[in-house]
């Protein structure tokens, strides 16, 4: 399985190991997102900055529209079916999804596709719905599980 992990708050005044968690997922900027593998490393990274980040479980469905609408070569070209063919073993964006999903492959599988995915803040009247707050109290932090789905629908 993969977790889809989106940055939502700044690291202003941000404990240091904290800040360099966040870098090391390379999660640098507000409302960028990073596909990774589930592993207890990647697990205690994620509790580290549980603040200032938001994650859950994602399909293949969902990991496929993240590649189609906000995946980017080296040099901002779109990705495509015919890049991910060339740079990798791929056949097409789909088949590439479907090996992010069950956990086999990953992003840097792709020979020159940026890892962070840039997205559109979330659409709607709620928004984040604040960014100080637990996901369980109505806020945006700390791990979603399934509805990470709904949020990445509202920013694509």
């Amino acid at each position: 399985m993969t977790w889809l992990v989106i940055r939502v708050r700044s690291d202003v005044g941000v404990e240091r190991s904290i800040k360099e968690t966040m870098h090391m997922l390379n999660l640098t900027r507000v409302n960028h997102a990073v596909l990774i593998p589930q592993s207890a490393q990647y697990k205690g990274m994620l509790q580290k900055a549980k603040d200032y980040i938001t994650w859950g479980e994602v399909s293949e469905e969902t990991i496929g529209n993240l590649l189609n609408e906000r995946g980017r070569m080296s040099g901002d070209k779109p990705l495509t079916d015919a890049e991910v063919k060339e740079n990798s073993e791929f056949s097409n964006i789909a088949a590439l999804a479907k090996a992010i999903a069950s956990g086999d492959n990953t992003v840097k599988d792709v020979e020159g596709m940026k890892r962070v995915f840039r997205l559109h803040p979330p659409r709607g009247a709620k928004g984040w719905g604040g960014i100080k707050r637990s996901f369980r109290v109505g806020g945006a932090l700390g791990p979603r599980g399934e509805e990470i789905e709904a949020l990445i629908a509202r920013m694509i």
